[in-house]
């Protein structure tokens, strides 16, 4: 679909639409390099297809009281496609895939539920406890909280006895 239909002509709206409808076998080839590395100026073909995941991955992310709850719908999928991990110390990834189940007597007159991987990426905060990260999948939508540390304490002023000489 073209973004000018709705007045959506931004360079930045351009250049994720550019993105979009890279298909996968194109991506990284823009420069002529079929292997995908990018250094003719092209887009990676990892880039493409982690940038189109991530626009296709929506998250409500909450801020609670004693922690972070961030919210992503996951119809359909098992624990077993889902997957949370910490990178770099402070990155949150929700990642995984949805696969397309294929019946040999049935054909597809429609297909609008999208499927592939699907990644999200969110930088925490420093007060988020690294070690208490949970994540539970039900009714479909994944919740992942991460608790927050406690407050530091205020330091007591410390009091210096004075001597008479």
């Amino acid at each position: 679909m073209d973004g000018r239909m709705f007045g959506l002509e931004t360079p930045l709206m351009v250049a994720l639409q550019h993105l979009l409808d890279v298909p996968d076998g194109d991506a990284g080839a823009a420069g002529g390099d079929k292997a995908g590395s990018g250094a003719a100026g092209g887009a990676t073909r990892t880039y493409v297809r982690d940038a189109r995941a991530m626009a296709a991955t929506p998250a409500d992310v909450k801020e609670l009281p004693g922690a972070y709850a961030f919210v992503v719908d996951m119809p359909g999928l098992g624990t077993g496609d889902i997957k949370v991990q910490v990178e770099d110390e402070r990155v949150l990834v929700i990642s995984g895939e949805r696969r397309r189940e294929e019946r040999e007597d049935a054909k597809y007159l429609r297909m609008e539920r999208r499927m592939g991987k699907f990644m999200r990426k969110f930088v925490l905060p420093d007060n988020a406890d690294m070690d208490k990260i949970s994540a539970v999948c039900r009714d479909g939508v994944l919740t992942v909280t991460v608790e927050k540390l406690p407050p530091p304490e205020p330091k007591k002023p410390k009091t210096i006895e004075v001597k008479v000489a």
